[in-house]
C-alpha cells in the first residue's frame, strides 16, 4: 500500500539574514530602529511600506552603498551566506552575486541601452560567448530593448529605462538582485508586465529577489513573503497570501475594508487605529 502521507516541506536556505540592524545618517539621523528579515534562496520577498519608511535604506544598506550617502550600519549584522557584509565595499557585495537595481531607473544616458546592458557584465571573467549569449537572455525577457539596442538610453521611455536597469543587473549573473521601486512613474499596464517578467526571472533564472516596493497591491500579488516597514521598524512580516488578506493591511494598504474601498480621508487617522501600534 502506497504511504499517502506527505513528507515535511523542506525550508529553503537563508541567503541573505539582517538581524536587528540600526542606519544612521550624517552621525545624527536614525533612519533604521532595529530591522531584521530573512531572505531565502530562490524566492520573492517584498519590503513594502510609504515614502520614508526606510525601504530604500534597507537595501543600501544590504549592497554596502550607504556610504556615498554619509549614512552606515551602526548596531546588528547583516551576512549573506553567513558571512558579514555590512561593512563590505559595495564592489565586492557585487562580486559575491548581490546586485542592487536603484530607484528611479539609473542609467547611462549618453550610452546606447545596449552600452548600458553591456557594463552589468564589467566583472565577469566568462568570455564574450557567455556574455553574448546571456545579452540574448536579456532581449528575450525585454523583447523592446532589443529594438531599441542602438538608441541613447536617456532618449528611452521610462518602461524602457527600467528595463534596462534590471536587464543590465543580470548581465552581471547575479544571485539576489535588490530591486527598488520598480513601479515608480510607470502606467499601471506597464507595472504589470515588469513584475511578471520579474517573476519569469525568478522562476526561470532562480535568482533571489529582494523588492521594495510602496505598491503593496502589486507586489503582494507577485512575492513570496512580505515585510511591512514603518518609520525605520518592521511592524508586521508573514506570507503574501496571508498579508494580502489580513483586515489592517487591506484597509491600510490596500485601501480596503469590510465596508468596502476607503479613500485616504477616511483612513488619515490610522496611526491611532493600527492594530500593530496599539
Amino acid at each position: 500500500m502506497l504511504d499517502t502521507t506527505q513528507a515535511p516541506a523542506v525550508r529553503a536556505e537563508t541567503v541573505l539574514d539582517v538581524k536587528n540592524i540600526e542606519v544612521i545618517y550624517n552621525h545624527v539621523i536614525l533612519v533604521l530602529k532595529g530591522v531584521s528579515l530573512t531572505v531565502p534562496k530562490g524566492g520573492i520577498t517584498a519590503l513594502l511600506g510609504g515614502n520614508g519608511a526606510g525601504k530604500t535604506t534597507t537595501l543600501k544598506a544590504i549592497s554596502g552603498l550607504l556610504a556615498s550617502e554619509r549614512g552606515e550600519v551602526t548596531k546588528g549584522s547583516i551576512k549573506y551566506h553567513g558571512e558579514p557584509i555590512h561593512h563590505a565595499d559595495p564592489a565586492e557585495t557585487v562580486k559575491r552575486g548581490v546586485v542592487q537595481v536603484m530607484e528611479g531607473r539609473h542609467c547611462f544616458e549618453h550610452l546606447t541601452v545596449e552600452e548600458n546592458l553591456l557594463t552589468g557584465a564589467y566583472t565577469r571573467k566568462d568570455g564574450n560567448a557567455a556574455i553574448q549569449a546571456d545579452l540574448e537572455m536579456v532581449y528575450g525577457y525585454f523583447p523592446r530593448l532589443k529594438e531599441r539596442r542602438k538608441s541613447q538610453a536617456g532618449y528611452t521611455s521610462g518602461g524602457e529605462q527600467q528595463m534596462t536597469a534590471i536587464g543590465r543587473a543580470l548581465m552581471s549573473k547575479p544571485e539576489t538582485i535588490l530591486l527598488d521601486e520598480p513601479s515608480m512613474g510607470l502606467a499601471p499596464q506597464l507595472v504589470e508586465q515588469i513584475f511578471e517578467i520579474v517573476k519569469s526571472i525568478n522562476e526561470e533564472q532562480g535568482v533571489t529577489i529582494l523588492l521594495a516596493e510602496q505598491n503593496t497591491n502589486v507586489a503582494l500579488r507577485f512575492a513570496h513573503y512580505g515585510y511591512i516597514l514603518e518609520s525605520g521598524r518592521v511592524v508586521m512580516d508573514g506570507p503574501a497570501a496571508e498579508l494580502r488578506e489580513n483586515p489592517d493591511v487591506k484597509e491600510f494598504y490596500l485601501g480596503m475594508s469590510e465596508e468596502g474601498r476607503k479613500s485616504f480621508r477616511d483612513v488619515r487617522s490610522y496611526r491611532r487605529r493600527k492594530r500593530w501600534l496599539s
